[in-house]
């Protein structure tokens, strides 16, 4: 199982499911990662968090934590 917290700068991948909380999970839909999403890695922060990603042409910062409930192809 592969995570959006373990994609490198650059990679483009797509969501395969969401793992975690009830909140965590609403909180990721309400920004609109969800199943079948592409999801680009644009960059990430000094000191490893937060990671910058392209989700449906819109920017996102997203916490590492967030990120690895996010299995990704």
């Amino acid at each position: 199982m592969k995570t959006l917290a373990e994609v490198q700068i650059g990679d483009r991948v797509q969501v395969r499911r969401l793992h975690g909380t009830d909140q965590v999970k609403r909180r990721l839909l309400s920004m609109g990662i969800t199943k079948g999403t592409q999801i680009e890695l644009r960059k990430v922060a000094p000191l490893g968090d937060p990671l910058e990603l392209t989700v449906r042409g819109y920017e996102l910062s997203l916490r590492r934590a967030d990120a690895g409930c996010v299995e990704v192809d």
